[in-house]
């Protein structure tokens, strides 16, 4: 124990120390006086998020746990136990329920108190004393030991912490900054590569208009890229999605096909981040065509529910089934890199979330995606452009694996 410091009980640095009561759901007013439960109740402060207020009547009969500046306020029960906050010095007026106890502390700083109570040590002599989910007794709450320096070191150790939680959530701030810069970047580097800005174009790679030949031999192809408000690059093609990939739906499996082993089954709710994740996935044993079946590399989109849009690559040795309103993108002829066309539709993400979310419902047909406007690059080009997204998004990945760490 450091010099001029001493250990007490918390029941001698209160002035009062005791929880209230609830009355009945009838007396709750519309407006009124604050009652604070222990669901306003945060470490950050009061929150008055789903408050209720008492009258003054009712008030009145529960006048010894009337909450005053600088009160703390600590919940004593349940899974919030432990929880506590300072009540304002501008603070009006307010009462607390029996989940909640009111600390009021004399000749120490309410926020030193407050610091003593969020730490490890307090939270150490609450399991001593035998307290748990089910409550702290005021009796225990009462003979916990507690560290009392002198009262300007309070205000000393007070300004410390303030300052270096200060610089704490300035170092997230700045991390959380930092997190959406690079989502920014990439989105940006997404921009740019698809116009064919991110890599030289050569003259010597095979024109996109023989890409597309591959599939339509007899198709007349017309370079008339004039009227494009953009500049559109040398040997590169405006064709539609549909030309040069086909939007295979899923099958319409019945909820009885589900089994608990057997062939996983991507539904929506299986796509996120860019991936599909399998955890919690059910499985079917019945055999459907070819075209309901993904395989590895696979691009799979939602077609409806509050997920529509969203996109996901199927990276999986194993084969799954396709689900109803899932969509698998599938090239055509091999004119276009699988790596190439998930970075071009993740770039499209945001248009297809404006044309989905036009109605009521979320929803967007297979028609409308195989209808956006896809510039097309040299199948070289493609390969470059690919190399130099990976190259730079390596960078911002382990700037980010970084800041996680």
């Amino acid at each position: 124990m450091p010099e001029n410091w001493v250990w007490t009980d918390i029941e001698n640095i209160c002035s009062k120390i005791g929880s209230g009561s609830t009355p009945r759901g009838s007396n709750y007013s519309s407006k009124g006086i604050p009652f604070f439960r222990s669901q306003n109740i945060y470490n950050n402060g009061l929150v008055y998020e789903d408050i209720k207020f008492i009258s003054e009547d009712i008030h009145q009969t529960m006048i010894g746990t009337e909450v005053l500046p600088n009160d703390l306020l600590l919940n004593i029960t349940g899974g919030s136990l432990g929880r506590c906050a300072i009540v304002p010095a501008n603070f009006q007026r307010g009462n607390v329920s029996q989940h909640v106890c009111i600390m009021r502390p004399i000749l120490v700083v309410s926020e030193y108190f407050h610091a003593f109570v969020l730490s490890s040590s307090f939270s150490k002599s609450i399991k001593i004393t035998g307290s748990g989910r089910e409550g702290l007794p005021k009796y225990n709450l009462e003979r916990i030991f507690f560290p009392l320096p002198p009262l300007t070191e309070q205000y000393r150790i007070v300004s410390e912490i303030e300052h270096w939680f200060a610089l704490i959530n300035q170092i997230e701030q700045d991390k959380l900054d930092l997190q959406e810069a690079i989502k920014q970047a990439k989105n940006k580097i997404l921009n740019i590569a698809i116009h064919g800005k991110l890599v030289p174009q050569e003259p010597s790679d095979e024109p996109a208009s023989e890409l597309l030949k591959r599939i339509n031999p007899k198709a007349e192809i017309t370079c008339d890229n004039a009227h494009y408000t953009f500049k559109v690059p040398t040997g590169w093609i405006m064709c539609k999605l549909g030309e040069i990939c086909a939007l295979e739906n899923g099958y319409a499996f019945s909820s009885d096909d589900y089994k608990q082993q057997g062939i996983p089954l991507v539904r929506i709710s299986n796509i996120s981040d860019n991936t599909i994740n399998l955890n919690g996935c059910v499985f079917v044993k019945k055999e459907v065509d070819d075209r309901f079946i993904v395989k590895n590399g696979d691009l799979l989109i939602a077609l409806s529910g509050a997920t529509t849009g969203k996109m996901g690559v199927y990276e999986n040795e194993n084969i799954a089934y396709l689900n109803q309103r899932v969509g698998n993108l599938k090239i055509k002829k091999n004119v276009l890199l699988p790596e190439y066309r998930n970075y071009y539709m993740f770039s499209q993400i945001e248009k297809i979330l404006k044309l989905a979310y036009g109605g009521a419902q979320p929803n967007i047909s297979s028609k409308i995606i195989c209808e956006l406007q896809f510039l097309l690059p040299p199948l070289m080009e493609q390969k470059r452009i690919v190399q130099k997204i990976e190259e730079l998004y390596s960078y911002f990945d382990n700037i980010q694996k970084a800041l996680e760490a």
